[in-house]
Order: structure tokens, then C-alpha cells, then sequence
């Protein structure tokens, strides 16, 4: 997070701001950001931005002289936009500022685990190492996206979450998508016949669309600026929403938690009323742990 439906908004909500202006300059004051050393971060001020793009979850900003700075935002990064120039740094939250004519962006990272990263290259080749290859889930058609399904036996949610499968979903998007298409996270891709394969796909594009609109109309509301944006959403069906009501059905949401991670699933909307194994809680509770929604 933020996944392709948020990176969507913020390209189109940065283009007015910065295409064709100049940077002035980057302040990093978190070193750690910066993941490579060559071009050198110098080479860029004094250049105008000439592209905005989205590479699967990434800001791609493209500069006078085949130049480009590659921002990932992982789980916490977030965008801010100012129209003071040179504007000060947020706290100890703000991790870099790209100073233009028109304003000043800033990255943040809330928490202590510092992971968003930026990237500056050199030439479209250079941009290859950063896109993972993943298909383009809203101008694929059902059997381009069908093939990427099928390129290998993993469950429904480690597929749609694969960048070198699709370009740009994530934890949330895809539970949001799974519901939609009334799956298990679990089903196999090998096990799916083809109408819940066509399902799937009908119910990846429908989420993307709606919700890019959703933060696009959000923004419009906020003076032209994403300012919430989160994998926790009011209006999501289940994603965030462990234990309450599912808006279809009425049943409780569950999950099932990964790593750090988790999975938030509609029982009978997406597994015949079924409870999915639980990778802790139902090791450690083992004959207890219950099988159905009755159960529970």
C-alpha cells in the first residue's frame, strides 16, 4: 500500500503541479532513502520534469536528459504537496523534499521501519529493473489475464498480489477484489473453471475502476490532493474490517493472518460458509478450532 488505484490518483494529481517545471533540488535528510549512487541526485536540479508515470505500485518522474527518479512508497510512504517553495521539512516523519518553482513534494513515512525507497537511473534500460513485469490488470483483456493466471498453481490472493503476475495490486485491492468475484483467497488458479476465472476477471477490473474514481473524486475534495490515503477505506466490503458484517450477507468478516500481513474474507460469500484455516490460531487450537460459521 498504497497500491495502483492510489499511485494512479497521485500521477494525475502531480502532472498539474509538475510536468514541465523545474527542479530546483532534493533534500534528503534520510540518507537511507536513496538506494543508488549513480546518476548522482545533483545531476538532476535544474531540470524539467518531462513524464509522470506509474510502474506497477512506483512513481516514475521522468527528466530532461533521460533522467528519471523512481519512487516506491511500500506500506507507509506518503505524498505531500505544498505550494510554498523550498517549504519545510514535516518532522522527523519527512524523509525527502523535492523543491520545484511551483512547490515543494514531500515523502513521509510514519513509524520506525523505514522501507519506501528511491531510485535514480539512467535511460529507459535502466528503468527495466524496477518494473516486475506483471500484466496491466484495467487494459488487459480476459485472455491476456487469464494466461497470467494460469502461468503457475498458487492460491487466488498470492497470484493477484505476484508483481511479475499483475502490475500494481496489493494486500488491499485484492481482498476487495476476491470478494467482488465471491472467492476464496485460497482457491487454487488450477482449480477454477472457467466462468469463476471470467468472474475474477470482471471483478478486477469493476474494483480498480471504481475505487480509482472513488480517490479521484476524494482528491477533487480535498483542493485537488489525495490527503487519506490508506489501505483502510470506509465503503470497503471486507479488507480493515475483521469481525464486522459483511455488506452482502450480514456475516462477520474473518481472516487470516500472515506474517504481517492478514487476509479479511466473507465466510459465506466467498467459501460456502466455511472458516479458512487460520496459519497461528488454528495450529495452536488445533480439534477447537472451528469449521464453520455455526461453529464460531
Amino acid at each position: 500500500m498504497p497500491e495502483l488505484p492510489d499511485v494512479t490518483v497521485y500521477v494525475e494529481c502531480l502532472t498539474p503541479k509538475i510536468l514541465g517545471q523545474v527542479l530546483d533540488g532534493v533534500r534528503l535528510p534520510s540518507l537511507f532513502l536513496l538506494r543508488t549512487v549513480e546518476p548522482k541526485l545533483e545531476a538532476f536540479a535544474g531540470r524539467h520534469v518531462q513524464s509522470l508515470e506509474r510502474l506497477g505500485k512506483r512513481l516514475v518522474f521522468g527528466f530532461e536528459g533521460d533522467l528519471y527518479l523512481v519512487l516506491h512508497l511500500m506500506i507507509a510512504g506518503r505524498l505531500k504537496w505544498s505550494d510554498q517553495r523550498a517549504a519545510k521539512l514535516i518532522g522527523r516523519i519527512g524523509l525527502c523534499a523535492f523543491d520545484f518553482q511551483s512547490g515543494t513534494l514531500q515523502l513521509t513515512e510514519a513509524g520506525t521501519k523505514r522501507r519506501a525507497s528511491l531510485h535514480a537511473v539512467r535511460g529507459r534500460e535502466g528503468l527495466k529493473v524496477h518494473d516486475r513485469g506483471g500484466l496491466e490488470p484495467l487494459s488487459a483483456d480476459f485472455p491476456g489475464f487469464e494466461a497470467a493466471l494460469l502461468s503457475g498453481n498458487h492460491t487466488l490472493k498470492r497470484a493477484l498480489t505476484d508483481p511479475t503476475k499483475f502490475s500494481g495490486i496489493g494486500n488491499a485491492y485484492s481482498d476487495e477484489i476476491l470478494h467482488a468475484a465471491q472467492l476464496s483467497p485460497l482457491r487454487l488458479t488450477s482449480r477454477l473453471d472457467e466462468e469463476e476465472r471470467r468472474r475474477l476477471y470482471q471483478a478486477t477490473q469493476a474494483v480498480l475502476q471504481d475505487w480509482t474514481q472513488r480517490l479521484r473524486d476524494d482528491a477533487a475534495a480535498h483542493g485537488g490532493w489525495p490527503e487519506k490515503v490508506t489501505a483502510f477505506r470506509e465503503g470497503m466490503a471486507v479488507h480493515g474490517r475483521y469481525k464486522e458484517p459483511c455488506p452482502v450477507c450480514g456475516t462477520k468478516v474473518q481472516r487470516v493472518v500472515y506474517a504481517e500481513n492478514e487476509t479479511n474474507y466473507c465466510p459465506k460469500c466467498q467459501n460456502e460458509g466455511r472458516l479458512l484455516a487460520d496459519r497461528s490460531l488454528s495450529r495452536l487450537l488445533k480439534e477447537d478450532w472451528p469449521k464453520s460459521i455455526d461453529e464460531l
